[in-house]
């Protein structure tokens, strides 16, 4: 059934007015609200009829009404104007993303602060897996049971492993593999490192004590992890201030559900229209998780570089101003597309993010 005109006007009024108050609204509210030359009874069944088709609910016999997830959803597709961002978060946004710091964890973890400042939301950000290979292969000889493998990644990181062995092995052995894993491991992705490559460097050493195949191991395991996206969860506990999770046991379901990478990584989405940049949103049953079923989920994509996409959003209440999150988010997702796409950054960039400037939302 299609709405009429007046019955949008009812529901959009009814949205707003509860996502300010977090109160059910009464058909008074909705006449002195919505602007409709109408009699407080012709509202009142407005609001039976939208209740019977799903997009409100009434908590209590004698209360008002609150949005359904179908209301919900509905209003973003078809109500909801969409909003800039104000002049001053826009000098903040700015100004917070302005310098581009060295380490692409710390810039993600900081972009996460800034958006839970602005929408007064946990933040999510996540990183798109990028190709990572070795540049180079170091075997640090310690002793005739020990040595050290040192890894140079292609993202500049380090990493390093000690290995015991449980028989002897001679300086030269360990040198010999190193020459060879440079030669022939350097610059490969983890999909590249095969069985044949590794039996193959295994013979050219004339190794018969497996060195070669504990180096390898782990190299694929350093590849592996390096490789995976990484996912920033900030300002957790702000979900206690909402009336819907006052209740610390579905704070805490919500905050536990959040410290898992792995769930952040695979978040459905679904895509709002007429945003300007992709933005997904997730609506209460909407998300597959039990966990995020009174929640819902805002994430705005953005350019991460070399062809990697990132996300960036909130999780919080049903009951959100999604206007202005997601302008709030587009905008910071804009301004971090410019700093990893290699693109310039918007006028005004100055300081870091970490300066501690803040803004009331």
């Amino acid at each position: 059934m299609e709405l009429s005109e007046r019955k949008k006007k009812v529901l959009a009024a009814v949205v707003e007015e509860y996502i300010r108050t977090a109160e059910p609204v009464g058909s008074k509210t909705v006449v002195e609200t919505a602007h409709l030359q109408c009699s407080s009874a012709t509202i009142r069944n407005e609001l039976a009829e939208l209740t019977s088709l799903g997009y409100l609910e009434q908590p209590h016999t004698s209360a008002g009404r609150v949005p359904a997830p179908k209301g919900y959803r509905f209003y973003v597709n078809e109500l909801m104007e969409h909003r800039p961002v104000s002049g001053e978060e826009a000098e903040v946004i700015n100004r917070r993303l302005g310098e581009k710091t060295e380490q692409l964890d710390h810039l993600m973890g900081d972009a996460g602060k800034l958006v839970g400042q602005l929408t007064g939301y946990p933040a999510v950000t996540l990183s798109s897996p990028r190709s990572v290979t070795v540049t180079r292969v170091d075997l640090l000889y310690v002793d005739p049971n020990t040595f050290i493998i040192v890894l140079l990644l292609s993202n500049n990181t380090v990493r390093n492993k000690l290995v015991h062995l449980p028989f002897s092995v001679d300086q030269g052995l360990i040198q010999k593999v190193a020459a060879l894993f440079n030669a022939g491991f350097t610059n490969l992705v983890e999909s590249e490192i095969s069985p044949v490559l590794i039996s193959a460097t295994e013979r050219a050493a004339r190794d018969n004590l497996g060195l070669t195949s504990i180096v390898a191991a782990f190299v694929i395991e350093v590849l592996s992890d390096s490789g995976s996206g990484e996912a920033y969860v900030t300002g957790e506990s702000s979900l206690l201030q909402h009336p819907e999770f006052r209740d610390p046991d579905k704070a805490h379901r919500v905050i536990s559900y959040l410290s898992d990478s792995e769930h952040l990584m695979n978040l459905p989405s679904a895509d709002v229209a007429g945003t300007g940049s992709r933005v997904r949103l997730i609506i209460g049953p909407e998300n597959l998780a039990e966990e995020l079923k009174d929640s819902s989920v805002i994430m705005a994509e953005y350019d991460a570089g070399e062809g990697q996409r990132g996300l960036i959003g909130v999780v919080g209440p049903t009951r959100m101003d999604y206007s202005s999150v997601i302008a709030k988010l587009s905008y910071v997702a804009e301004g971090l597309s410019r700093l990893l796409g290699g693109g310039e950054a918007p006028s005004g960039f100055g300081k870091m993010i970490l300066k501690g400037d803040t803004i009331d939302d």
